[in-house]
């Protein structure tokens, strides 16, 4: 099981997509199925910059940053009789060579090493990344206090309570899922306004046929202190 590790989240943007409950139902494995928001799946990217991350206990001068990219699928599941929910992450990118080589290990699921680019001023955010597959994904978006009204969710609060709630995320890794919950020491989540977004994952029409898939929302997160613990692994059906 992974360790506890601690750090900050020093930026976290989470890029939100709506999905027909078909598609989902296809694409993810047993025992997972999609949870929906007035019918649709909710599925998309967060893009992470931690750092002084490092096990707890040990002092942040020895923490390691990165940038991260986790795909993500809003999903529940029964475990022991229980319904529980989270997100399932079909991959995940980062720029560290560590994060990248221990994964499944150190880190859960397998990390696709990848080169990132960051460009942040004045309440804008331009973020994009390549990975060692071309997997790709970029954004550009600012800062807003206007929610969008063509969103699954009746407000920004009722989307913030949704991702607070999505917290543990399971990752495939060989034949078994892996485990791990975010504890946020403090949960504010700010609006971003989308000028473009591109997504090659999202944008595969081999998974997600054309007119399935429509931008939903995103938002930001800002120097939140946080955990990761491990989960008890699910063995793959």
């Amino acid at each position: 099981m992974t360790p506890k590790i601690k750090g900050i989240i020093d930026r976290r943007i989470l890029i939100n997509y709506q999905v027909d409950k078909e598609v989902l139902d296809i694409y993810l494995p047993a025992p997972f199925k999609p949870k929906l928001v007035n019918g649709k799946g909710i599925a998309g990217v967060c893009l992470i910059r931690l750092k002084e991350i490092r096990p707890k206990g040990l002092p942040k001068q020895i923490g390691l940053s990165s940038k991260n990219g986790a795909h993500r699928i809003a999903v529940e599941w029964i475990e022991e009789g229980e319904l529980k929910e989270g997100v399932y992450i079909p991959r995940r990118d980062t720029s560290s060579k560590l994060n990248s080589f221990a994964g499944g290990t150190i880190f859960p699921g397998i990390h696709h090493l990848a080169k990132f680019s960051v460009d942040e001023y004045d309440g804008r955010y331009k973020v994009a990344f390549v990975s060692d597959d071309n997997t790709s994904l970029s954004i550009e978006a600012r800062e807003t206090d206007y929610w969008n009204e063509e969103s699954v969710f009746g407000s920004a609060r009722c989307a913030s309570q949704f991702f607070e709630s999505g917290s543990v995320g399971y990752a495939p890794y060989k034949n078994y899922f892996e485990g791990l919950e975010l504890k946020a020491y403090t949960w504010q989540v700010t609006l971003l306004d989308v000028l473009d977004v591109k997504s090659s994952f999202f944008q595969n029409e081999e998974i997600f046929p054309k007119g399935s898939v429509k931008f939903d929302n995103a938002l930001l997160m800002k120097d939140i202190e946080h955990e990761w613990i491990g989960l008890k692994r699910i063995k793959s059906h």
